[in-house]
C-alpha cells in the first residue's frame, strides 16, 4: 500500500532536499573541493553529487554517510542543518529534512546541530540489514511502533514497542524490521563538539 503525501508536504520535502544540497555544496566549497574530488573521495558518481547539490536527488543514508565523512561531519548533522529554521521551538512534520534509509526513511526532528544531542525518526518495513554503523558518539534507540531486529556488536535482539536500548560509542550496530511489518524508531544521537585549543 503506497503512502500519499499532500502537495504542501511534497513542496516542504523539496525544500528540505534543496537545503541539504546547498549545505553539502557550501561545505565542499569551504574545503576547496570540486564536485569530482568529493565524488571520488566518497566513492560516488559526480553526476549524482551534482544532482544532490542542486536539490534534484535525495541521497540514501549510506550515501549521505560517505559524503558527510568526506566533509568532516556526519549525516545526522547534515540532516539537522537542513530542517527549516523558523525561530520557533516546535517542529512540524511539514518542515522535515529526510533521507532514504534501507527500506524506509529517516528524518531530523530538530533544526541545527548546535545541540548536545540530535533526535531522529527512522521508519521502514524492510527486513534487509545494512552494513554496521560505528561512530564515536553514544546513541539511544526507542521503539515507537512495530518490531525491530537490532544487532549490537554481533548480538541480535528483537525489540517490541516501548523497548529501548543504549548504544555506547564505538559499538557496531544495525537494525531492520523483525517481521517485514512497518516500524518506527526514535534515535537520539549524542552530538560531540570539537575540542578547542587548550588555554595557556
Amino acid at each position: 500500500m503506497s503512502t500519499q503525501t499532500s502537495p504542501g508536504a511534497d513542496r516542504a520535502l523539496d525544500r528540505s532536499v534543496q537545503r541539504l544540497g546547498a549545505r553539502i555544496r557550501d561545505l565542499r566549497k569551504a574545503q576547496g573541493m570540486t564536485i569530482v574530488q568529493l565524488a571520488s573521495a566518497a566513492d560516488l558518481s559526480h553526476p549524482f553529487i551534482s544532482q544532490i547539490e542542486r536539490g534534484l536527488a535525495r541521497p540514501s543514508m549510506s550515501s549521505l554517510f560517505r559524503i558527510a565523512r568526506t566533509l568532516g561531519t556526519d549525516q545526522q548533522t547534515l540532516l539537522a542543518q537542513s530542517v527549516a529554521p523558523d525561530g520557533g521551538r516546535v517542529r512540524r512534520r511539514s518542515e522535515e529534512a529526510a533521507a532514504d534509509a534501507s527500506g524506509g526513511r529517516v528524518r531530523a526532528l530538530v533544526h541545527g546541530a548546535d545541540h548536545p544531542f540530535i533526535p531522529m525518526e527512522y521508519a521502514g518495513a524492510s527486513t534487509e540489514l545494512t552494513d554496521h554503523w560505528t561512530h564515536d558518539e553514544d546513541e539511544f534507540l526507542y521503539v515507537v511502533a512495530g518490531r525491530v531486529h537490532v544487532e549490537l556488536d554481533g548480538v541480535a535482539e528483537v525489540l517490541e514497542p516501548a523497548d529501548s536500548v543504549y548504544v555506547a560509542g564505538g559499538t557496531p550496530h544495525r537494525w531492520a524490521s523483525a517481521d517485514g511489518a512497518a516500524y518506527r524508531l526514535l534515535v537520539v544521537k549524542e552530538q560531540r563538539r570539537p575540542e578547542g585549543p587548550s588555554a595557556g
